[in-house]
C-alpha cells in the first residue's frame, strides 16, 4: 500500500470583481501577492480584473479574502453556441428566436419520442416534413385524417412536428414529437363537440402526453346566449387530465365587431387547460387575441407564421411549395391567430417531457409540466400576470433549464374540481398532499364515507403565504361551484385569515360527504389535508 499523493496544483485563470469603494491598483497588487499570479486584463467599467494563477483552486480562496474584492471565480469555457438547425426556411421562422426554441443545446438533442395529439382538420400525411413523425391517425368526420382541405391542421402540425435539422423546409419546435392526428373538422369548417370529445379520448387512450386544441367556441359569463360551454367537452378534458395529459388550447380570436374580446374561449377557460394568447414580432398582443386575466395563461407568437401547408393547396411553381409561403389562398400565406400560438406551447410541453427522458430523470406529471411552462415565461407589459399575455411570453430555454432541476410539487388527484363524479374518493384516515393554483386550479374536492354517529376531523395546511378555506358539503351534493351549486348543501366551513383551517363534524346520517379545499387569495402552492373518521 502507498499513501495517496497530493494532487498537483492546476494553473488557471480567474476573474476578480472589485467592490464599489475599492482602490483598483491596491486591489490588483494585493491579489497578485495573495495568489502568486499575474494581472492579464483590466476590464475597466466592468470593475473586474483577470489573473493567470499557478493554482486555480487556492487562488480563488486567497483572492476572496483580499480587502476590496467583491467576488472571485474561475474563467472557464462554460458557454456554447446554441444549436442552429440547417432547415433552409428556419431563418424565416421569427418565432424560433422569440421563444428561444433551441438555445438550451449546442447540438441536436436525442430525446425519446413523445406523443402529441393534434385535434384539428387533418394533415397532409404525405408531406416530406412528416415522414416518420406520425404515430397514428384517425378521423371523426367523413374524410380521411391524412388529408387536409383547409390547411389549418397541417400548419399547426408543422409548427409542432416538422422534421428538424433535415436540410429541408422548416424546423419543427417539438424535437421528440410523434404525432397523433385526430381529424374533427368537417368540409365547411364545422366542429362537432361529439367528434372533439371522441378525439380527445382516442388521443389519451393512444398514449398522448400532450393534446393541442387550436379550436374553440365563444365564452361569455354575462350573456348565456353567447356562451357555448359544453359539459361533454369538459368531461373529455377531465378524462385527459385524470390520465396525466397536458391539454393546451388557443385562447381564441375576436370577431371584427367585438375586438378586443375580454373572455378567453372554451375550452381554454376550463380548469387545467393551458390557454394561449398570441404575440406579434414586436412582442405586442395583436388586437384579435382574446384577453382574459384568469384564462390566458401564456402567450406565444401568433402572426407571420411560416409552417407546412398541404401540397395540393400550394402553388406548384412556387419555390417553397408545401409551405405557407406558397399557399394558393392569400390569407393562408400569413397565418395569424391564437390557433398558431397554441402549437408552440404544445411543442414546448413535449420538449420538457423529452428532456427529462433524455437525462434519465423521473417523468414529469402534467401538472408539473404546466407549472414549469408558466413559471419560466418572460414577463410582458405591466409587471405580473395580465389579460393579454398571462404569465408572459413562452421561453423554451428557461423552461428546459427548470425541467432539468427539481420539479414543482405535483397534483395526482386531478381533475377533482367539483362534487359528484369529479371528486376524488378518499378511503379511511389519510393525509393528502396536493396543490392549488390561483389561475389553473383554485379548488379541489374530495369525498369520504362517514357513517351516522361518526366524527369527521379535517385539518388543512394551505399554501404558504396564501388564504385557504375549508368547506364541508352534505351527501348528495351535485356541485359546489357554478349555477348548480346550492348553499343549502353546505354544512359548515372554516374560513379564517391565513392557511390553517380545521373542521370537526359529527354526522347525523351516513353517506359520502364532500370536502372542498379552496384558495381564497394569495399565492399558489402545495397543501396538506388530513382527514380522519372516528
Amino acid at each position: 500500500l502507498a499513501l495517496a499523493q497530493p494532487a498537483m496544483a492546476a494553473p488557471g485563470r480567474i476573474s476578480v470583481g472589485l467592490a464599489d469603494d475599492a482602490d483598483r491598483n491596491a486591489a490588483a497588487a494585493l491579489v497578485t501577492a495573495a495568489t502568486g499570479g499575474s494581472l492579464v486584463a483590466d476590464l475597466g467599467p466592468l470593475d473586474a480584473l483577470v489573473f493567470d494563477v499557478p493554482d486555480g483552486e487556492q487562488a480563488l480562496v486567497a483572492a476572496q479574502a483580499v480587502s476590496g474584492v467583491a467576488y472571485a471565480e474561475p474563467v472557464t469555457a462554460s458557454r456554447t453556441l446554441a444549436f442552429v438547425p440547417n432547415d433552409p426556411l428556419a431563418s424565416r421562422q421569427w418565432y424560433l428566436g422569440a421563444i428561444r426554441a433551441f438555445d438550451r443545446w449546442a447540438v441536436h438533442p436525442a430525446q425519446p419520442p413523445v406523443r402529441v395529439a393534434v385535434v384539428d382538420s387533418g394533415i397532409d400525411a404525405g408531406h416530406p416534413e412528416f415522414a416518420g413523425r406520425i404515430a397514428a391517425m384517425r378521423t371523426f368526420v367523413s374524410s380521411p385524417a391524412g388529408t387536409d382541405s383547409l390547411g389549418h391542421g397541417t400548419t399547426v402540425a408543422g409548427e409542432i412536428a416538422a422534421a428538424l435539422d433535415n436540410a429541408q423546409g422548416i424546423a419543427g419546435t417539438g424535437i421528440p414529437v410523434q404525432l397523433l392526428v385526430a381529424k374533427v373538422v368537417g368540409a365547411r369548417g364545422q366542429i362537432s363537440l361529439l367528434a372533439e370529445a371522441r378525439a380527445i379520448r382516442w388521443a389519451v387512450d393512444n398514449g398522448a402526453r400532450v393534446i393541442n386544441l387550436s379550436l374553440g367556441g365563444p365564452r361569455n359569463p354575462r350573456d348565456p346566449r353567447r356562451d357555448t360551454y359544453s359539459a361533454l367537452e369538459h368531461a373529455a378534458i377531465d378524462y385527459a387530465t385524470r390520465k396525466g395529459v397536458v391539454v393546451v388550447a388557443a385562447a381564441g380570436n375576436c370577431a371584427a365587431l367585438s375586438c378586443p374580446e375580454r373572455y378567453a374561449a372554451w375550452p381554454a377557460a376550463l380548469p387545467h387547460v393551458v390557454g394561449v394568447g398570441a404575440l406579434a414580432p414586436d412582442g405586442s398582443s395583436p388586437g384579435f387575441s382574446n384577453r382574459d386575466r384568469f384564462h390566458v395563461d401564456v402567450a406565444a407568437p401568433g402572426t407571420e407564421i411560416v409552417s407546412t401547408y398541404p401540397r395540393e393547396l400550394s402553388a406548384a411553381a412556387c419555390p417553397d411549395s408545401g409551405y405557407t409561403l406558397c399557399a394558393t389562398r392569400p390569407s393562408s400565406r400569413n397565418p395569424r391567430g391564437t390557433s398558431f400560438s397554441a402549437p408552440l406551447v404544445s411543442a414546448a410541453a413535449a420538449v420538457l417531457v423529452g428532456e427529462r427522458g433524455r437525462l434519465g430523470l423521473t417523468p414529469l406529471h402534467a401538472s408539473q409540466v404546466s407549472a414549469i411552462l408558466l413559471r419560466s415565461t418572460v414577463d410582458l407589459g405591466i409587471p405580473g400576470r395580465d389579460a393579454r399575455s398571462g404569465s408572459g411570453r413562452l421561453d423554451i430555454n428557461s423552461a428546459v433549464a427548470a425541467a432539468e432541476g427539481e420539479p414543482p410539487a405535483r397534483d395526482r388527484f386531478e381533475a377533482n374540481d367539483d362534487a359528484g363524479s369529479r371528486a376524488f374518493t378518499v378511503r379511511g384516515p389519510r393525509v393528502v398532499e396536493a396543490t392549488l393554483d390561483r389561475y389553473q386550479d383554485v379548488r379541489d374536492v374530495y369525498r369520504i364515507r362517514v357513517r351516522a354517529g361518526e366524527r369527521l376531523a379535517l385539518t388543512l395546511e394551505g399554501p404558504a403565504g396564501g388564504d385557504s378555506n375549508l368547506v364541508l358539503w352534505r351527501p348528495g351534493t351535485g356541485a359546489v361551484v357554478g349555477k348548480a351549486a346550492t348553499q343549502a348543501d353546505r354544512l359548515t366551513a372554516s374560513a379564517h385569515p391565513g392557511s390553517r383551517e380545521q373542521i370537526a363534524f359529527r354526522a347525523r346520517r351516513g353517506g359520502w360527504y364532500y370536502v372542498e379545499v379552496r384558495l381564497a387569495a394569495g399565492r399558489s402552492g402545495a397543501y396538506l389535508l388530513e382527514l380522519a373518521v372516528t
